[in-house]
């Protein structure tokens, strides 16, 4: 025992600990008997790559320590989400400017974002939410907020680096555990609300009329041309989650049938920046809890992972979340409807925020925004100026996840679940899953769970039929199973089961799950072939189309893919899914569209030896090309003539075909294919590519090659130098590409050819927390991928490693047991106490 002097400085401790985790040094902490004992304690263990293992007594140690670990890694996104979530953006950032980065809110307006976030995210629903959370989670919360506070406080104090972006503003604040809460409730949003994010920040009453002598019936019947209108306005929304591409995910779950022990790969495609982005890392608290896997930044809990028990992944549902609401209003008052003849007040939120001018000055701005029974009002008038608020009718949205105070709650028991029949279980008691399905395997079990369930709004055929609007008749063209109710009858209010576990949401039971000894798998379309041998149908309409819908291209190559590979005729050795041919098959870039109509396309456009020059008129993507050019086609030709159909880092050409095809699908089906969608052959059909009439082709390749001439890419040019990341300054080619041109393999950049190639720096999606996790005799054993680096620091050794090692294909073995963390050769370890 040291002997005492001066009292010690408590800051200073942690702030000298934290300083050596910054620099990578190993650092030991003790704690003397005579030292005043700590709030706070955690163990932080990096190992290859940065990947921390977070190793505490208890839960708020545990809370500590990742706060800690999470800031170290991401501290301003982190910082900038909280201004978000506090609805403060305007006030750092100014009003006009966008978010910094796309997520499940997509990229509103600041001072749309702070009205949305004050509104839906108020103290009211906040103390709600809170109040359902379990004890664990409220104390492993305030342990987060603790920990990145230290790391915040050391920044700021000089004792920690890094974090030059955000190291001096006025927006690093410290946090509270309200920050973590309003983080948390916006996550169920992602599947509703956060859809509609300008929307609601506008929807604003119109000024009070003269009431009328009596009250608006319902709507009449809209024109054909009228209804035609609003079906095309609410088709061009933006949905970020369950759109018609957007973001997705491929997963297996393999049983015994298919593998020799219980076998699972998850990978969500994901966003690469931003506060929705993963971070991978470790939790245990011996004898309570072991979990490992990815979170959201922000987010104290392991959201996709695996304990010793159980593994399990989600990909984007098809089930609708939300629905709106259609009032009629009390003649002469807007803020008040009709629910069978009675009046309902609508309630008012005064909201202000403050507001960054040009000139520096901060100003206040106030808006009145409204919710009903129902939820927020909602302004549907830039969609289409029939759906304004009027003196008659105003709209609400409904969001079943608004309710929805379990997600946490469940994620928690999940990470401590002993065995996969229990993992389903709780699936089933809690019914909390926010906008996902979920694919299961566990520890001894022969079998592979898929499940879709989740918080889902209950409404009947009966409803649909007799309570949809006339402007929901319209918008269900756009947004198919959306329900758009008549809001003026309680028999349109949503249904309960015996068994839901929350008003307005469909019971356990009527939800679909699967287990199956041979595989599981989604790859976000519909519950319906989770197992094409055994499709799920009979279950409610607003979970998705079953048998009535051609399967997306990844969706009928991932399952081809698992079918192949259990025939035996894939390529790779056996007849069985192991954890070896699956590391090698999920990244071998397979592209469907090439294998199903390269060589037909080629015939059609590249006739002659060498292919003669197309004539170009009009770019399917662009417009007219004036005065038309006569496109040299030949090397294109040749080149994807000699092309393997993969979209592998030296294969080249693949941009042309991606341009190509982006364009070619624009076709209508039934003019692009031979033979249509077969519901008794969902793989294969539709197939054939129709070239008795070639003009479209023509044009659509035409155009592809044009646009990448023009773009300074070759046109053999290979594909690691087209599709690229770039970590300070310096570019590191990939491979894959967009799940809509026929892709398994996903890297989907939203830019164009023409503005520097498909760069994934500018919110991409794509592969993002990689998992293969197999339950062998020994134990578990898994393989991952951050394909995007564990820290957005651009100072940070872990800036660009996962990344470059994901491009070069190395999955990393992730060390789980304890005698694994200690025999990792990158091990450095940091204790941290407060």
């Amino acid at each position: 025992m040291r002997k005492k002097s001066a009292p010690l400085n408590r800051a200073a401790v942690p702030a000298v600990l934290l300083l050596a985790a910054a620099l990578g040094l190993a650092a030991c902490g003790s704690s003397d008997d005579d030292d005043p004992p700590a709030r706070y304690s955690a163990e932080i263990r990096r190992t290859t790559l940065g990947v921390p293992h977070i190793k505490a007594d208890d839960w708020g140690g545990l809370g500590y320590g990742f706060g800690v670990a999470q800031a170290q890694d991401n501290l301003c996104t982190i910082a900038e989400s909280f201004v978000t979530y506090r609805g403060e953006r305007a006030r750092w950032f100014g009003p006009d400017a966008l978010l910094s980065s796309s997520g499940t809110a997509g990229r509103p307006r600041n001072l749309d974002a702070d009205f949305f976030h004050r509104h839906v995210l108020s103290a009211e629903a906040l103390a709600a939410f809170k109040a359902a959370q379990p004890a664990d989670v409220v104390t492993l919360i305030d342990g987060f907020v603790a920990g990145y506070n230290r790391l915040l406080a050391d920044l700021k104090a000089g004792s920690a680096t890094g974090h030059a972006a955000c190291a001096a503003a006025g927006w690093l604040q410290p946090a509270t555990a309200d920050d973590i809460y309003r983080r948390l409730y916006a996550t169920n949003f992602a599947g509703g609300y956060s859809n509609f994010v300008g929307q609601i920040a506008n929807a604003l009453p119109p000024a009070p009329a003269t009431p009328s002598a009596a009250p608006a019936g319902r709507q009449a019947a809209l024109s054909r041309s009228q209804r035609r209108a609003i079906e095309q306005a609410f088709a061009r929304l933006d949905l970020q989650v369950g759109g018609e591409e957007g973001v997705g995910s491929n997963m297996y779950g393999f049983g015994a049938d298919a593998s020799e022990v219980p076998l699972l790969f998850g990978n969500p495609h994901w966003y690469w920046r931003g506060p929705d982005r993963f971070y991978q890392a470790q939790l245990t608290i011996p004898g309570k809890l072991n979990v490992s896997g990815a979170s959201f930044l922000g987010v104290p809990l392991v959201l996709i992972g695996f304990n010793e028990n159980v593994a399990w992944s989600h990909t984007v549902s098809t089930a609708r979340r939300f629905g709106f609401f259609q009032l009629s209003l009390v003649p002469g008052e807007p803020t008040a409807y009709l629910k069978d003849g009675v009046r309902v007040p609508m309630t008012a939120r005064s909201i202000t925020v403050q507001s960054l001018a040009a000139d520096g000055t901060v100003s206040d701005v106030t808006r009145t925004l409204y919710t009903s029974e129902h939820g927020p009002l909602v302004n549907l008038a830039p969609l289409n100026p029939a759906l304004a608020w009027s003196g008659s009718t105003a709209f609400a949205i409904r969001d079943i996840n608004a309710a929805n105070h379990r997600t946490f709650r469940n994620w928690m028991r999940w990470a401590q679940a002993g065995s996969l029949e229990a993992f389903a279980q709780i699936q089933r008691e809690e019914a909390a899953i926010p906008w996902v399905n979920t694919v299961a395997v566990g520890r001894g079990d022969p079998r592979a769970w898929y499940a879709d369930i989740g918080a889902m709004p209950n409404v009947s055929a009966q409803q649909v039929a007799t309570c949809t609007t006339p402007f929901g008749q319209a918008v269900a063209g756009a947004l198919p199973r959306v329900p758009f109710f008549d809001g003026s009858r309680a028999a349109c209010d949503w249904q309960t089961d015996a068994d839901s576990r929350q008003p307005g949401a469909i019971g356990a039971s009527r939800m679909p799950s699967l287990l199956r000894r041979d595989y599981v798998a989604n790859m976000n379309d519909s519950y319906w072939l989770a197992n094409p041998a055994e499709p799920l149908t009979g279950y409610p309409d607003i979970l998705g189309p079953a048998g009535t819908q051609a399967q997306s291209l990844r969706t009928r190559l991932g399952h081809l893919m698992v079918q192949r590979r259990l025939a035996g005729t894939d390529g790779y050795a056996g007849n069985k899914a192991t954890p070896e041919v699956l590391q090698q098959m999920v990244l071998d870039s397979r592209v469907l569209t090439a294998e199903l109509f390269k060589d037909a396309a080629l015939a059609a456009v590249c006739s002659g030896t060498p292919a003669a020059p197309l004539p170009l008129s009009a770019d399917p993507l662009g417009g007219a090309i004036t005065p038309a050019v006569n496109v040299d086609v030949a090397l294109a030709c040749s080149t994807l003539a000699a092309w393997n159909g993969r979209g592998t880092a030296d294969a080249r050409g693949t941009h042309v075909w991606d341009e190509f095809w982006t364009r070619a699908q624009r076709i209508p089906a039934a003019q692009l294919y031979t033979v249509p969608f077969n519901p008794a052959d969902p793989l294969n059909t539709p197939r054939g590519l129709n070239t008795t009439d070639t003009t479209a082709l023509r044009q659509a390749f035409a155009a592809a090659v044009y646009r990448v001439q023009q773009s300074g890419f070759a046109v053999d040019a290979p594909r690691s130098e087209v599709l690229y990341a770039t970590r300070n300054g310096q570019r590191i080619g990939l491979y894959g590409g967009c799940g809509a041109n026929g892709y398994f393999t996903i890297a989907c950049s939203e830019k164009r050819i023409e503005q520097g190639g498909y760069s994934m720096d500018e919110d991409p999606n794509g592969n993002s927390y990689m998992q293969i996790v197999a339950f062998k005799p020994e134990g578990v054993q898994a393989h991952t991928f951050l394909t995007f680096s564990l820290s957005d620091d651009p100072a940070s050794p872990h800036h660009a490693d996962y990344t470059r090692r994901y491009a070069a294909g190395q999955w990393l073995r992730v060390p789980f047991t304890e005698a694994e963390i200690a025999a990792n050769a990158d091990l450095k370890t940091t204790r941290v106490r407060e």
